[in-house]
């Protein structure tokens, strides 16, 4: 069984630039977030762009096998168009995670510096890692990994879908088998900075229902944001039970 909960708030912005979304065909989900770029609203545009985009690929593809590569590349097209047909969306860039869940496995990808957090029985299993200047220097061995959240260079993007590309360069985790006890956690970037994962673990130890995972890490994140000029920040949690 498959319980899910989702959030995507302004923070202190005057606009919410994250979307999420979600598709659900029997017993098979598909799980979108994308933090989008560009300021004056085009953010916003390149985010719902890149969600919808993977919605439709999902619902109309026969072959899922293929989905996550397919739908990386949807996106990208989808947005490069809006571009080549709005001149004030031309700077408009955005991050993407996705969460497949077949029938029996899951997968995930991702560009960019939003993340997907993978949980069994309470504990992180693994994440992925940002396609960012801080996480470069985490693996050249410059900074520690506890350092990204706070390094002046955080948000500087090495890779995000709206840029030009001779070949895709999302990234896609192994598929794993889908069991009970797994738990993910998709976010943006304005999520994940205000909570550690010592504190993500806590919470969802505790927590009865995805809702209520996410509803004691929002209020996390709100403490740590306070006074500050928070940014958009969105999540979604996934369990099987």
């Amino acid at each position: 069984m498959i319980k899910f909960s989702m959030l995507s708030e302004k923070g202190s912005r005057e606009n919410n630039e994250d979307s999420i979304g979600m598709y659900q065909d029997h017993e098979m989900y598909c799980f979108i977030l994308a933090d989008g770029l560009g300021g004056h609203g085009k953010g916003e545009v390149a985010s719902r762009t890149a969600v919808d985009a993977v919605i439709r690929q999902f619902a109309t593809e026969e072959d899922r096998t293929l989905f996550l590569d397919k739908a990386f590349c949807c996106a990208q097209e989808a947005i490069t168009e809006k571009q080549e047909k709005d001149h004030a969306c031309r700077d408009m860039k955005t991050t993407l995670v996705v969460l497949h869940i077949g029938e029996d496995s899951v997968q995930w990808g991702h560009i960019g510096d939003s993340r997907l957090y993978f949980f069994e029985n309470g504990k992180i299993q693994t994440r992925t890692l940002d396609h960012s200047v801080p996480q470069m220097l985490v693996a050249v061995g410059e900074i520690r990994e506890k350092d990204i959240r706070h390094h002046p260079d955080r948000n500087r993007l090495l890779k995000v879908l709206g840029v030009e590309m001779d070949e895709m360069n999302h990234q896609l985790g192994e598929m794993i088998p889908r069991k009970r006890g797994q738990a993910f956690l998709l976010c943006s970037d304005g999520f994940w900075e205000l909570i550690d994962e010592k504190k993500m673990e806590a919470t969802l130890k505790k927590a009865k229902e995805p809702q209520e995972w996410l509803d004691s890490m929002e209020q996390i994140v709100l403490k740590n944001g306070k006074n500050t000029d928070m940014d958009n920040y969105s999540a979604v949690a996934v369990w099987f039970e």
